[in-house]
């Protein structure tokens, strides 16, 4: 399971295959960590640079972080994407298609401007369709070799 948790100044990912439980991060912020809350993660209860070290602490990887850059990330169904825009501009997208009678989706594209390489936006483009289709039960697959290395 991806998941996303998005504050406008970080998104955290989290990729639960990958967690091996060291609870690290419920110990370095517990007031964002927290395993009997719905979600889990809460980025807003808490500073931006506490949560950073705490991630970093990760032993497994399985928590990632990054600062959002301004960037807005949107899924866009009607057009088989994730969106990423900065300041009414769009600056990246991660496009799929639809496989399988609807029940699986294959992510083609992911691609980013240049001037915006180096910010993680096509990690939060992907995070933003795997979580999508987890939540709708979607088996993903990626020909696009960014998006194979995140699955």
């Amino acid at each position: 399971m991806h998941r996303t948790y998005e504050t406008e100044e970080i998104s955290i990912f989290w990729n639960s295959e990958k967690c091996r439980h060291a609870k690290k991060c419920v110990t370095g912020s517990p007031e964002v960590f927290e395993f009997g809350r719905r979600p889990w993660i809460d980025p807003a209860r808490g500073e931006s640079a506490k949560i950073w070290q705490t991630v970093s602490h990760c032993p497994s990887g399985a928590l990632s972080i990054t600062y959002n850059h301004e960037v807005q990330v949107n899924y866009d169904e009607a057009s088989c994407r994730a969106v990423a825009v900065l300041h009414g501009n769009e600056i990246g997208e991660c496009d799929y298609e639809v496989t399988d009678s609807g029940q699986s989706w294959n992510i083609y594209h992911t691609h980013v401007l240049p001037e915006h390489n180096g910010k993680n936006i096509a990690r939060r483009l992907v995070y933003r369709l795997l979580e999508t289709a987890e939540r709708r039960g979607i088996t993903v697959t990626a020909s696009c070799s960014y998006a194979a290395r995140l699955l």
